[in-house]
């Protein structure tokens, strides 16, 4: 297993200077061309349905676009193996395949912005799943190139910038396109310019390299093939983590979940305890967008200071304790002071354990399969908060929120006490 253990521990300042790195910036382009697409076949997308007259109900279904996202794990083997014809031979296999999902992706998006949501609304159904496959698509591939990339100790700066780059692109493509769509009165223009914007991505992997990882060698049968692609990569994970790689999966599961147990929740109570929606986006959304940035960067640096088992645990118990705050702004009631540091640091603290623990799924993937393996990971991370948060509301309705955020706050305690009772069991193995 590999350790924290280094020779010499880095300074702050050395610490900081990871995000001068080519490679850090070439990440946060990326991550801006991953977060672009979603709010496109999502909150974007149901004002225009709401101005075309689709019913509420419809509006509701077209949350399902996003199953993609969810389930891309199952595609994955084929982006992490496959050669594109021509493209690959040009550009290399992962440059190849961004490349072509973003090709698709500008593509999917002005034909979605042609439709008239009023008169063909199975239509605008079709082609925002076919965008939101083409955005999944592109995320296994980014995510792969980022892990392959970067050295080991950059895994925490690097999720800082890919987290940065998909927050910055999703205002762009929410607040951004919702101004140009009411000042050019034209949702048509407006998902033109958000296809356009996708070109950011393209010249970004026009002007990187390929990636440097071990060759392919392809079995000679369709079933050695099959094998190579779907069986191997979970079975590489295994042999890697050893008897542990259970724990491995439980703590993929159990990391996050007390802060998914309370976000979910978040937006209703501050509405049920008296603020009004102007304080909520002003405060929740402006403000917290800044807390949490700054928490990525900052856990990104901590993970390179004082490497990765004391990062996650640390980050992990202010992510834990910062529950505690949505506790206490029950008991203040509607007092936007107390919001405002409420916010900032639930969302500082949550930004510090997303940096550590995306650095932590990135190097448990091997260079041979980090497709498939990522998108395992994220995938199974996802489901697991999905599940769980989805009791979360009956029980705020049950216990009251004061009571609700303290049980969100033990809903914490699994991961740490299993990341406490393996220690460095846990930490990635060397590939």
């Amino acid at each position: 297993m590999t350790g924290d253990v280094t020779e010499k521990k880095p300074s702050w300042r050395d610490a900081f200077a990871v995000y001068g790195d080519r490679r850090i910036v070439t990440i946060l382009l990326l991550g801006f061309s991953s977060g672009l697409p979603l709010a496109l076949t999502g909150s974007t997308l149901a004002v225009w349905l709401t101005e075309a007259g689709v019913s509420l109900k419809t509006i509701g279904l077209f949350a399902l676009v996003g199953t993609p996202y969810t389930f891309k794990f199952v595609w994955a083997p084929l982006v992490d193996q496959v050669r594109l014809p021509v493209l690959s031979g040009a550009f290399g296999r992962r440059r190849a395949w961004m490349l072509a999902t973003q090709a698709a992706l500008i593509g999917a998006l002005l034909a979605l912005g042609a439709t008239d949501p009023a008169l063909e609304t199975e239509r605008v159904a079709l082609l925002a799943l076919l965008v939101a496959f083409c955005s999944a698509s592109q995320d296994i591939v980014i995510d792969a190139y980022r892990v392959e990339i970067l050295d080991k100790p950059q895994y925490g700066a690097g999720a800082a910038a890919v987290q940065f780059g998909y927050r910055v692109a999703m205002l762009v493509s929410g607040a951004g396109a919702l101004l140009l769509a009411q000042f050019s009165g034209s949702w048509a223009v407006t998902y033109v310019a958000m296809a356009g914007l996708v070109g950011v991505g393209m010249v970004t992997v026009l002007a990187n390299p390929e990636p440097d990882a071990p060759p392919l060698a392809l079995a000679a049968t369709i079933a050695g093939r099959l094998r190579q692609a779907v069986i191997e990569p979970f079975a590489d994970m295994a042999r890697r983590s050893g008897p542990f790689i259970l724990a491995v999966l439980a703590f993929v599961l159990l990391y996050k979940l007390g802060d998914a147990f309370a976000g979910v929740m978040a937006n209703p109570f501050y509405i049920m305890i008296g603020f009004t929606k102007a304080q909520v986006a002003t405060v929740s959304k402006l403000f917290g967008f800044g807390a949490t940035i700054l928490g990525t960067f900052l856990g990104g640096a901590v993970v390179a200071r004082y490497g990765l088992w004391k990062s996650l645990l640390g980050c992990g118990l202010l992510q834990m304790l910062s529950n505690l705050m949505f506790a206490w702004q029950a008991s203040v009631g509607a007092d936007v002071y107390a919001l405002t540091l409420t916010i900032a640091v639930e969302n500082l603290s949550g930004g510090l354990g997303s940096a550590a623990f995306v650095a932590y799924i990135s190097g448990l993937c091997s260079l041979r399969f980090t497709g498939t393996q990522y998108a395992l990971l994220s995938s199974l991370a996802a489901v697991g908060r999905t599940l769980v948060a989805s009791s979360a509301g009956q029980l705020a309705e049950s216990l009251g929120w004061v009571d609700f955020f303290l049980v969100s706050t033990l809903v914490a305690l699994p991961g740490l006490i299993l990341l406490v009772a393996l220690r460095r069991r846990l930490l990635p193995p060397d590939p």
